[in-house]
């Protein structure tokens, strides 16, 4: 049996983390060389360059990419096996949840979702991360997730054995700026049309949700943009580039963060938000907990 050698996995990760090597030796405390040379032999053991050098930075390969991940989990496993056993009770294990949240969801709504979480009798750990859909769902079929939260379910012609639950819904309504707020909230919706907007991109439920009831109103709105990303949706619209849709539940924080205003709701248009798990994986007590509050995590806002 081949042993993996976790002092080249630790120089490997640091060297990652730090994107150079000459930065990973200097918070080692160890030769440049030194650190070199134990990826290069880390990559020899593996079979495939971990890094590939542009100028003076490093950029990780697909294997390396994969590699990470695994150390992200090796290392912060270590990290918990240290603090437990430097605690009152050693044998107590905080429970962890390995969440992945579609990037397209907005980061106030998946803290919605996930606070149960962070309100057990017990403390939990949470570790999450951020990905397209289709990536998430394959680590969770690898087991390194627990759970993914995404705005649509997986679909049925989908090879892998998974399960999509409703986590929570709620309402959609249109924001903007002041100035072009004052100017379209007058004879909404019709207001609406040729109106400059903001929209997330066609593969999200929400902008499903929109294209229909816009056509069903019959109103064609000028849209300046799309985003894959909603943080940046929202940045431009901060900015008043342009209307752009809200979950209803987060309505209040986006108004105070990006200094906004509704411009009306969207009647009859409610978007959800899916747990996606494993079938048969669901043993986790924190993500049994978290599914059991399923569909009145977000209240909405109408």
């Amino acid at each position: 049996m081949d042993w993996l050698n976790y002092h080249h996995l630790h120089y490997f990760w640091v060297a990652a983390r730090e994107g150079s090597v000459t930065r990973a030796a200097r918070r080692l405390r160890l030769a440049p060389s030194t650190v070199s040379g134990q990826i290069r032999t880390l990559e020899a053991a593996f079979g495939h360059a971990l890094f590939e050098r542009r100028g003076r930075g490093l950029v990780l390969t697909e294997p390396g990419r994969v590699t990470l991940d695994y150390c992200d989990e090796i290392f912060s496993l270590g990290q918990e096996l240290q603090d437990a056993m430097r605690s009152a009770s050693p044998l107590a294990r905080t429970p962890r949840l390995r969440v992945g949240v579609a990037n397209i969801l907005p980061k106030l709504v998946a803290y919605r979702l996930l606070a149960p979480a962070l309100h057990m009798p017990r403390p939990v750990r949470l570790v999450c991360r951020e990905d397209n859909t289709d990536k998430l769902v394959a680590d969770l079929a690898v087991h390194h997730l627990d759970l993914v939260i995404a705005d649509a379910p997986v679909a049925l012609e989908h090879d892998l054995h998974v399960h999509s639950q409703v986590l929570g819904e709620c309402g959609l309504v249109i924001m903007a700026a002041p100035p072009l707020a004052a100017r379209y909230t007058d004879g909404f919706p019709r207001s609406l049309d040729g109106a400059p907007f903001l929209l997330p991109s066609p593969d999200t439920t929400m902008r499903g949700l929109l294209d229909g009831w816009l056509d069903r109103e019959g109103i064609h709105p000028h849209i300046i943009a799309e985003f894959g990303e909603s943080a940046l949706l929202k940045a431009f619209g901060g900015e008043g580039a342009g209307l752009f849709p809200v979950p209803a539940v987060i309505e209040a924080e986006i108004a105070a963060q990006y200094g906004v205003q509704r411009v009306g709701s969207l009647p009859g248009l409610r978007e959800r938000f899916f747990a996606i798990t494993m079938a048969h994986r669901e043993d986790n007590p924190v993500l049994q907990h978290l599914l059991a509050s399923a569909g009145g995590l977000l209240e909405a806002a109408d």
